[in-house]
């Protein structure tokens, strides 16, 4: 897969195109108006809790043109709000106590900065990135965040506009001859964007690594000083230009999927540490639909990977319109059906290939292979955030509905989602509900494990549901597959980042560890929160100096 794969499709669909809307009015501005003027009052917590640290002061402001965009407090929320400054960094106030084993770094990253100049973004997962660290040691707290320096964010700074192409968003066309150099520049991948907004993973071999769906957009970070070092280049020749947002990263490998859009399936990959060789392990014809599934992450087990094919589908057209679709850069094909196929890791076989009901999900849990008496492997099984095979869930991310929120109930039922893939030969696998949805609100999305069970038989997962009436995730969620009950976390108003759960060292049990989340409040405030892995009650809490915009996912970086 190189940059054939675009001109190919080209030949197909360029004169289809429309051309850009350039008019910008239905963007009204959204923002925060900059104040430098933080003070932090040693007041009594409402919890009892005890105050031991003390935050340092902000450094200057120098995100372009902050000052263009307004909020009005009671309608925009800080989680959807721009970030008020490109960095910062500083030790914190810690209330109540973080435990003296938790020394390492959590990183976080996601979308930050929705806005340049005056001209606002569409969609959620549009925002330039910006990464979050924690840093634990000795009960202790530094906090501190700064913006990914990709291309794309380094040129709208210099030219304060757009442009690259980013998930809705196109770069203002002047002609049409510029559109139609822009989608000369499609087809070799020089006008996508890598702008790396939505994971971070430590490699095996230390080195840290910023993500997003598009392969140029892998960026280096230094952990400490969130410093971008460079692109990390792929020195294989396998070519392509989109992967797996979320790869499977361990110590000892890492595994993602290439779609292909010309003759669409997927090539399975794996990477070794200290190298940036792909190597392919095999490769999954696509059995229904014009094009691959949308393939944002999947799951693995110990000896297979399993590769979702969803009838939410790559769409060729939509890749190349200069305005977005209702689905952007995808179409939803449920007469296509949807399958899993199971791909064993070592030799590149595929071992099974089933019909499943139709799915929409981002994201998997994990997977775990199941046996009969004799030790055989006779099916898989393997949990995900399921949207009910719903995927209006993409429009509820459009800024301008996260910004509006009324107090309805308009956030869609979601579940975790269970398959079985039977290894028999069967043709068809089953999907249902790991648990009862109304345990967590019917709301599901952005999890964790302990990573000692990933791709093994596990009992509990972390996550964000849901307290009703809610237009998005706003509780963390303890998830036990056993019980199949669930513990919720919620506090009125804020919006809660993806729970990350760290084990505690030499631990024995599976929820022995904490959990960390970052968590946005109505008032523009915000708080890195700690919970207890095994109770799911609060331990510690750190109040920012302001709210962060809402973040998507992270890692461990473990103290040397």
């Amino acid at each position: 897969m190189d940059s054939l794969l675009f001109s190919d499709i080209c030949r197909h669909h360029v004169s289809a195109i429309p051309m850009l809307d350039s008019d910008q009015s239905k963007h009204k501005k959204h923002g925060l108006v900059l104040d430098n003027n933080f003070g932090f009052a040693r007041k009594p917590d409402r919890r009892g809790l005890t105050i031991s640290r003390v935050a340092s002061p902000l450094q200057p402001a120098i995100v372009p043109s902050p000052d263009k965009e307004t909020v009005d407090p009671d309608k925009n929320h800080v989680a959807w709000t721009s970030v008020r400054q490109e960095r910062w960094e500083g030790e914190l106030v810690v209330q109540g106590e973080i435990p003296l084993w938790l020394k390492g770094t959590y990183l976080r990253n996601g979308p930050g900065l929705w806005h340049i100049e005056d001209y606002n973004f569409r969609h959620l997962f549009d925002g330039y990135a910006t990464l979050v660290k924690l840093h634990f040691e000795n009960g202790r707290l530094i906090a501190g965040h700064r913006q990914v320096e990709s291309e794309a964010y380094k040129a709208a700074k210099k030219n304060r506009k757009i442009c690259f192409r980013e998930f809705s968003e196109v770069p203002e066309y002047e002609n049409f001859m510029s559109y139609v150099g822009d989608l000369a520049k499609l087809f070799s991948g020089a006008s996508l964007t890598d702008n790396a907004n939505t994971g971070v993973v430590k490699l095996g071999d230390g080195r840290v690594v910023c993500l997003t769906e598009t392969q140029k957009g892998s960026l280096v970070i230094d952990p400490d000083s969130l410093d971008t070092l460079g692109r990390f280049e792929y020195s294989d020749s396998l070519g392509g230009l989109i992967h797996s947002a979320h790869p499977i990263v361990t110590d000892a490998e890492f595994l993602t999927l290439l779609p292909d859009l010309v003759k669409p399936g997927y090539m399975v990959v794996r990477m070794e540490p200290g190298t940036n060789e792909r190597k392919v392990i095999g490769r999954v014809a696509c059995r229904g639909g014009p094009a691959p599934g949308w393939v944002h992450s999947f799951p693995v087990t110990e000896h297979y990977v399993v590769v979702p094919e969803m009838p939410l589908r790559y769409c060729a057209q939509n890749l190349l319109r200069a305005e977005p679709t209702p689905l952007y850069k995808f179409e939803w094909h449920p007469q296509s059906k949807a399958f899993l196929h199971v791909m064993c890791k070592a030799s590149g076989k595929l071992v099974a290939s089933v019909e499943v009901p139709l799915f929409v999900t981002f994201h998997f849990i994990n997977a775990y292979e199941e046996e009969d008496e004799d030790g055989r492997v006779t099916s898989i099984v393997a949990d995900c955030c399921e949207h009910n095979a719903d995927t209006t869930i993409l429009d509820k991310l459009r800024l301008q509905n996260l910004r509006s929120f009324n107090g309805k109930d308009v956030l869609p039922d979601a579940r975790v989602g269970r398959f079985k893939i039977p290894l028999d030969g069967s043709p068809y696998g089953k999907l249902e509900a790991a648990l009862n949805p109304d345990e967590h609100g019917r709301g599901m999305d952005m999890c964790s494990i302990n990573p000692a069970f990933l791709g093994k038989k596990y009992r509990y997962a972390y996550a964000c549901g849901a307290q009703r009436p809610c237009h998005f995730p706003n509780t963390l969620t303890k998830l036990d597959f056993v019980e199949k009950r669930a513990k919720n976390w919620y506090d009125e108003g804020t919006v809660p980042s993806e729970p990350f759960f760290v084990a505690r060292p030499g631990a024995t049990e599976e929820d022995d560890g904490v959990v960390i989340s970052l968590i946005s409040e109505k008032n523009g405030g915000g708080y890195a929160l700690v919970l207890d892995g095994s109770t799911f009650q609060e331990i510690a809490r750190a109040k920012l100096p302001y709210g962060l915009p809402y973040g998507l996912h992270g890692c461990w970086v473990p103290k040397k």
